[in-house]
């Protein structure tokens, strides 16, 4: 199976289409392992044979496997359904199967007001199911259908030949993809202990120290010397940052 390379290439900024000669290094990975460095999954695989829970697919299609494909920033989602659209249209769902875009979804409050946030895991990358010729090479229909679409870079890999991910890799890639089962909790930084600072309302710019956590009400309890005596005040996560030590 080809290496995939040290140093990624870059993409070209949103809204710009790029080319595989536009192409420059220093792009960072998606947060995975490089597929260099870990076992390839292949049909023969026993992973790949299970389904995954809530799925009616295999983890990893017979004869296909899982690739990583660099495309323009914020343009992960108009490529993914682009490339949907034009397999469909070309008749080369055979060769292309599924492709994901890995999403996270955040909670905030504000206001007193709940906001739910879709987060993408891996910005810049979209991960493409298909199937290699027996050279490992992409068919040739299917890289010019792929290089062709606005805001696509290249594969991971060599030129030509992209690198397959692990199985570990696609197991954590499929359990990104997978709906939350329950709703999604507020992310704070604060711990109990911390030393933090108002930012507005009245108790502006005091400081104070985090008492306990609140994240159903996305607030945070902390203690404050209100006249000489350290007062408990319930206070929105959003209005209250750490102190610089």
């Amino acid at each position: 199976m080809p290496q995939a390379p040290g140093s990624p290439e870059d993409i070209a900024s949103e809204g710009e289409e790029i080319t595989g000669s536009d192409i420059t290094e220093q792009q960072p990975q998606p947060p995975i392992a490089e597929a260099a460095s870990a076992p390839q999954a292949t049909p023969s695989t026993p992973e790949v044979s299970e389904l995954s829970e809530a799925e009616e697919e295999p983890m990893i299609m017979p004869g296909m496997n899982w690739f990583v494909l660099r495309v323009a920033s914020n343009k992960e989602d108009s490529v993914r359904e682009t490339l949907l659209r034009k397999i469909k249209i070309e008749g080369l769902v055979h060769l292309v199967n599924r492709i994901l875009v890995p999403t996270e979804k955040e909670k905030t409050i504000k206001g007193g007001k709940q906001k739910i946030l879709e987060k993408k895991l891996y910005p810049g990358y979209v991960f493409v199911e298909m199937r290699l010729e027996e050279d490992g090479r992409i068919p040739q229909d299917v890289f010019f259908l792929i290089k062709e679409t606005t805001g696509v870079g290249d594969f991971i890999g060599t030129a030509g030949r992209p690198a397959a991910m692990s199985v570990p890799e696609i197991e954590k890639m499929h359990l990104a993809s997978k709906p939350a089962e329950s709703q999604p909790e507020i992310k704070m930084e604060f711990q109990q202990g911390d030393s933090i600072k108002i930012k507005e309302g009245p108790f502006e710019n005091m400081e104070g120290t985090v008492d306990k956590i609140l994240p159903d009400q996305g607030k945070v309890r902390v203690i404050v010397m209100i006249f000489g005596r350290a007062t408990p005040v319930e206070l929105e996560y959003w209005i209250i940052e750490k102190s610089e030590e």
